[in-house]
This record gives C-alpha cells, structure tokens and sequence, in this order.
C-alpha cells in the first residue's frame, strides 16, 4: 500500500530557472527475501516505477529494484520555461498506482 506522497515543488520560478523537486512516499517496500514468523517467504512489493511529466512530457523515469530503501525519496532538477503541472506517478508490483499533481507558475 502506498500512502499519500509527499512533495517539494516551488510554487513560482523565472523562465529558464532550474528548480528543485522533491518527493517522499510511504510503502513498505518487501523485497520477496524477507521471511515472516513461521518461515514462510514474504512476498515481494516493491515500488516498481516512479514516472515524473509536466505538461504531458515525461522529464524523469526510474525503474527500482528490490535493493531500493522503504519510502523512496527521490530529488531531482528540471528546467521550466512555462507554467505548468507536474504529475507524479508511483506503481507498485501489484499494479497500484498512486499520483499526485503539482502547479508551477513561470514568469
């Protein structure tokens, strides 16, 4: 299960700034390595992939494997010329997706 994520994205920003962008999301990230009490395999249930777009143009994809920390934090630059949305989308091995969107006005 993914909890609502967490982000850092400057409101406002000149044309032609670089900003910072910061994400948090909560999941407990198994591994499929793991073993419960009674010795039996923890499934595995990772955040698989982690896609960031603004404007419908996709400006960061990583794909994670199982090595990734519990809530992945990513930060990251992007350059913005226009205002706009940035969306974030987090799947996960069950095929959950959880998003979360975020304005941005350039002046």
């Amino acid at each position: 299960m993914i909890d609502k994520p967490r982000l850092r994205v400057p409101s406002e920003a000149k044309k032609g700034d670089i900003i910072q962008i910061k994400t948090l999301v909560s999941h407990p990230m198994e591994t499929g390595f793991r073993k419960d009490q009674n010795g039996k395999i923890i499934p595995r249930e990772i955040i698989n992939t982690f896609v960031c777009t603004f404007n419908d143009k996709e400006v960061l994809r990583v794909d994670l494997q199982p090595a990734i920390a519990a809530n992945p934090y990513f930060e990251f630059t992007v350059k913005v010329e226009e205002s706009g949305t940035f969306a974030f989308a987090w799947t996960d091995d069950n095929g959950t997706v959880t998003t979360a969107e975020q304005s941005i006005t350039v002046s």
